[in-house]
């Protein structure tokens, strides 16, 4: 939604489902300072969600549901954030049903090539130094080139 929209205190406007005369969200958007508190709570939520999504889409579980939520979250106040979603959501499904129609062999190359971002990701962020030396393996080249050595 635009400021402007948000500034339109008349009974029965409609918003998201709900009006404008009922509920606390009515109470805060008559208080432009407990409006303006909120906006930014709103948007401090739905950016962190949206950034931990973002950070978890390589990886297995939901970082694309992660994604839709943070973006969700910031459409609740901001018109942006919905146009945003419509068009990330319109091409997921795009990607997802190009993937379906493709060989095994395609498959196979997105799969491997997630898993290097994943391994790549772990690497920069030194887990697998990590994880070497619980194993008792400490080679250089499992050092992160952003942390160093560890040891």
């Amino acid at each position: 939604m635009t400021t402007d929209q948000h500034d339109d205190t008349t009974p029965g406007t409609e918003r998201g489902g709900h009006e404008h005369g009922r509920g606390p969200r009515h109470w805060f958007h008559r208080n432009p300072a407990l409006n303006l508190a909120y906006r930014i709570g709103v948007g401090v939520v739905g950016g962190l969600v949206l950034v931990a999504g973002i950070v978890m889409i390589p990886y297995p579980g939901p970082g694309w549901l992660v994604v839709f939520a943070g973006l969700a979250i910031l459409a609740t106040e901001f018109e942006w954030a919905g146009k945003v979603l419509k068009f990330a959501k319109h091409y997921y499904d795009r990607w997802v049903e190009w993937l379906k129609r493709q060989s095994l062999f395609v498959k196979f190359l997105v799969l491997a090539a997630t898993g290097l971002v994943v391994l790549a990701t772990l690497w920069l962020l030194g887990a697998l130094a990590l994880v070497g030396g619980w194993f008792g393996v400490h080679e250089p080249w499992l050092d992160s080139p952003i942390f160093g050595s560890r040891g």
